[in-house]
């Protein structure tokens, strides 16, 4: 269990400090929105790239991927269901709150709870590439043609994905790991490098807004919140295990790494996308907060059951 408590307890302190350096004027809201913004385009593709060009991308083929993917498709389509006939949101909302419910935290949780909980850093992969290669640049087209003045064109809409600088990076990273490339060290090292900023900058730009934006609870509703909440920590995880137990017949550790990485909460980087469209960012950020704060004993409780 110690994975579980440093991968929380890393990510608490950095947003501490974000909050720290809000309230002491060090960083404003302005200062937010350029942390976010140099994650989106800058440090965000660098990291995805040095992530992704060693992967093993058959690892995506796997029965992890089919239960994972379940899990998502069940917790995105509840919320699409309450986001149109309860709240009524657009588009926009409608795709960040969707992503709340369902995108998992699976770089700077999902792989050291991996590494320390579950043993093996790999079984992460599937997760991660899914979400990047095929959920995000879904997600990210939805939002830029929600946040563009101009009619709705076919060909903008399939170009969309491909400008993207997140999908690029993943594009790139992944053709590295099927030709079997490697980066020139005096590429690679520069590279990673920048790509360290993604995480911290996140993660201080969350803190920020926590301290100076509206408080959490305030701004959105309850309601909305707590419906992501058991969407993103039970019916996730449960429909994942649902699927690999009885439909795929996986093994106990197997069944026991689908299911925990399921209940990751939602990942840090649905506050930037949010903030970089304009679109839901009381929600994405609350929500990140109470599926975080939620997830350790919820993951402490589904590892105390199927160890």
């Amino acid at each position: 269990m110690q994975g579980v408590f440093e991968g929380f307890a890393t990510i608490g302190v950095v947003i501490a400090l974000g909050a720290l350096l809000g309230h002491f004027g060090f960083l404003d809201l302005d200062a937010q929105m350029l942390l976010s913004r140099q994650s989106f385009f800058v440090a965000s593709p660098a990291l995805i790239v040095t992530v992704l060009d060693h992967a093993d991308v058959a690892g995506v083929l796997s029965a992890n991927l089919v239960a994972t993917f379940a899990g998502f498709l069940a917790a995105s389509v509840l919320y699409l269901v309450a986001a149109r006939l309860v709240w009524r949101h657009d588009l926009g909302d409608t795709v960040i709150g969707m992503l709340s419910s369902s995108y998992v935290n699976a770089g700077n949780l999902g792989l050291p709870i991996a590494a320390y909980v579950l043993g093996d850093a790999a079984l992460v992969a599937p997760t991660l590439l899914m979400q990047l290669l095929v959920l995000q640049p879904l997600a990210l087209a939805a939002l830029d043609h929600a946040s563009s003045s101009s009619a709705f064109s076919i060909g903008r809409a399939l170009l969309q994905p491909v400008t993207n600088p997140l999908t690029v990076g993943s594009i790139v990273g992944v053709l590295l790991a099927v030709t079997g490339l490697t980066l020139p060290g005096g590429v690679r090292e520069p590279l990673q490098l920048v790509g360290d900023m993604a995480v911290p900058s996140m993660l201080l730009a969350y803190g920020v807004s926590l301290r100076l934006g509206p408080r959490a609870g305030h701004g959105t509703s309850l309601a909305e919140i707590g419906w992501i909440a058991v969407l993103k920590l039970v019916v996730q995880p449960a429909t994942a295990y649902a699927v690999a137990r009885f439909a795929l017949g996986v093994g106990d550790a197997q069944l026991l790494a689908i299911t925990v990485l399921a209940a990751l909460p939602a990942a840090q980087n649905i506050f930037v996308h949010a903030t970089r469209y304009g679109h839901a960012e009381v929600v994405a950020r609350d929500s990140i907060f109470v599926t975080t704060l939620l997830a350790v004993p919820a993951i402490l409780v589904i590892a105390a059951v199927l160890a």
